[in-house]
């Protein structure tokens, strides 16, 4: 977290490349260091050698380099700010910022903390100036921001009464839908309630498949007491599924938001709509950006989601009392990618002055 600020020398390194081929070669190792977990997730994953996994990796990073190696100039002045820019914004918005990760403006919420939209616009400018030759005056200024918030660098705050569970159950969370697993996940929420839980937040996927019968084992499972469970399900029909959010109580249970964007590849396939085949998580891309919860709104951020920007600079233009991250990351073994995850959601939470509630299955 303390070294998130470190990102802002990109614009720098990227704008004063003596060529293109040079500048994207920056843009690649900049890429490629900030995602080096990939190839191992992605072996993890799907149980196989590293050879898929660097195939998908150097794929992934090719719209980043591609956007700033075309719209790289070597004239400095005001067109290269405007052009860092676009490149920012075309890497923080669909299509090409479903690639997005690691982005920079992440930065603002450890250089600015509690700057809320002031905070992101400041660091906005900043990072345009860092490809001028004041590059170094902005880079002070950053760095005299950054030395400041972490000296007095203290955790996102935590919502009263809400509380998040980490589990261990690695990839079988989600696919192994025993009743014994849900019933050890319903006695770790009441030994939460017993500590002044009134909301506890499981992580995504921790429900397996929402069905009828889920819903009454829940509710059964919680008769008579005051809890909330915020929980990770997967909502199937004929043409796909969509990863979901679910609130369920002893008296009530509903489905409180659909992920907008799920993991490329893995999750979303939406080549195989196109072909007319059935499969694949779908994607709501500028739906639900906040869920209304218990006279709160929250932001949903399910695991991919913390990767990228639009999804949570969107759920800010609504204003959201607190911010919920979720993520079954078992697949992320050995790796930066569940502890970058955390990271970028804990920064967003900081800048915006918000609580968060994370919860994980590794």
């Amino acid at each position: 977290m303390l070294a998130l600020p470190a990102v802002l020398l990109f614009p720098a390194l990227w704008a004063h490349a003596r060529s293109r081929w040079i500048a994207a070669l920056v843009s690649a190792g900049y890429f490629l260091a900030a995602t080096r977990g990939l190839p191992q997730g992605v072996a993890n994953f799907y149980a196989t050698d590293l050879w898929p996994g660097f195939l998908l990796w150097i794929g992934a990073s090719l719209s980043f380099v591609a956007v700033h190696a075309a719209l790289w100039t070597r004239h400095p002045g005001r067109g290269r700010a405007v052009r860092y820019l676009i490149a920012a914004t075309l890497m923080a918005v669909p299509p090409l910022g479903i690639a997005g990760w690691a982005h920079p403006i992440t930065a603002a919420g450890m250089v600015l903390p509690g700057w809320g939209w002031w905070g992101l616009a400041i660091t906005t400018a900043g990072l345009a100036i860092m490809t001028t030759r004041w590059w170094p005056h902005a880079a002070l200024v950053f760095a005299g921001f950054w030395l400041w918030s972490a000296a007095t660098w203290t955790p996102a705050d935590q919502a009263a009464g809400w509380k998040g569970i980490d589990l261990r159950e690695g990839k079988s969370l989600g696919r192994d839908i025993a009743l014994g697993q849900h019933r050890e996940l319903i006695a770790l929420v009441h030994v939460a309630a017993g500590h002044g839980a009134r909301v506890v937040v499981l992580p995504e996927s921790a429900l397996g498949f929402w069905t009828p019968t889920v819903q009454r084992l829940w509710q059964d499972g919680l008769r008579g007491s005051k809890i909330t469970v915020l929980a990770g399900a997967a909502v199937v029909d004929k043409a796909g599924y969509d990863n979901v959010l679910v609130a369920v109580s002893d008296n009530e249970a509903e489905i409180v938001y659909r992920e907008r964007m799920p993991v490329p590849v893995s999750m979303w396939q939406p080549w195989l709509g196109w072909m007319g085949r059935p499969g694949g998580a779908r994607a709501h891309f500028f739906a639900n950006p906040v869920a209304q919860f218990q006279n709160r709104k929250i932001a949903p951020l399910v695991c991919y989601e913390q990767l990228i920007v639009w999804p949570i600079i969107q759920s800010m233009l609504h204003v959201p009392d607190l911010i919920v991250a979720t993520g079954n990351v078992w697949w992320t073994s050995g790796t930066s990618i569940a502890a970058i995850q955390r990271t970028s959601a804990s920064a967003w939470a900081r800048l915006f002055a918000i609580p968060i509630v994370v919860a994980f299955n590794m």
